[in-house]
């Protein structure tokens, strides 16, 4: 089952963010999400890793050199920007004005650093949700069946997810990962429940107008 809404442009756009730890699924979420929320767009991304295997220019990531990516954010093209296991990230800034600006809602998959420097930003327009597989175990589970790491990677990741994982109260919302299904219901439920928020009316906007 989809949800929609009519497009409203007495209302702000909304800023949805989601971060996890690597291996906890949100990948998969997105892309869900995307599919079962009408009117949903995804803000992709600048990285300056190399594609992995499936990755897509565009659509996944923005792939961009280290000087170009410096370039874009001396310009202040970037919302925010991070960088970890050797490779820079950041979120073009331009697609987040407008999406708030045209009472679009827009979807982020970034890390704990980048959602803090978005909420400073959009304080007004940001929501946060946190994802965590249903235990250590698990998400320990799942990077060794991704197959992309070696040991010393995977060993670096375990250690920062479970730095992350203590970081999920500053999010607005939590959703354990143990069900795909069931945490796609969850987001659902968050966006529509965001998406009726009084306090995101445009000011001046009276719904029974005489």
């Amino acid at each position: 089952m989809s949800i929609s809404q009519h497009h409203e442009p007495h209302r702000r756009g909304i800023i949805f963010i989601l971060s996890a730890p690597s291996g906890a699924g949100k990948t998969t979420l997105w892309r869900r999400a995307l599919t079962a929320i009408d009117e949903l767009d995804l803000s992709v991304s600048l990285t300056t890793r190399g594609p992995r295997g499936g990755e897509v220019e565009g659509v996944d990531h923005h792939f961009v050199s280290e000087e170009e990516f410096k370039a874009r954010w001396a310009r202040g093209e970037l919302a925010e920007h991070a960088r970890h296991f050797g490779a820079s990230y950041g979120t073009p800034r331009g697609p987040l004005d407008r999406a708030v600006r045209e009472g679009r809602d827009i979807l982020l998959e970034i890390d704990i650093s980048g959602a803090k420097q978005i909420r400073e930003k959009y304080p007004r327009d940001a929501v946060g949700i946190f994802v965590l597989p249903p235990s250590f175990e698990d998400l320990e589970e799942r990077l060794r069946h991704r197959g992309t790491e070696d040991e010393p990677g995977i060993q670096r990741r375990l250690i920062r997810a479970r730095e992350e994982a203590r970081e999920w109260t500053a999010y607005d919302f939590l959703i354990i990962n143990a069900e795909v299904d069931r945490s796609i219901a969850q987001l659902q439920a968050i966006v529509l429940a965001e998406r009726l928020r009084a306090a995101r009316q445009r000011e001046g906007f009276a719904p029974w107008k005489s």
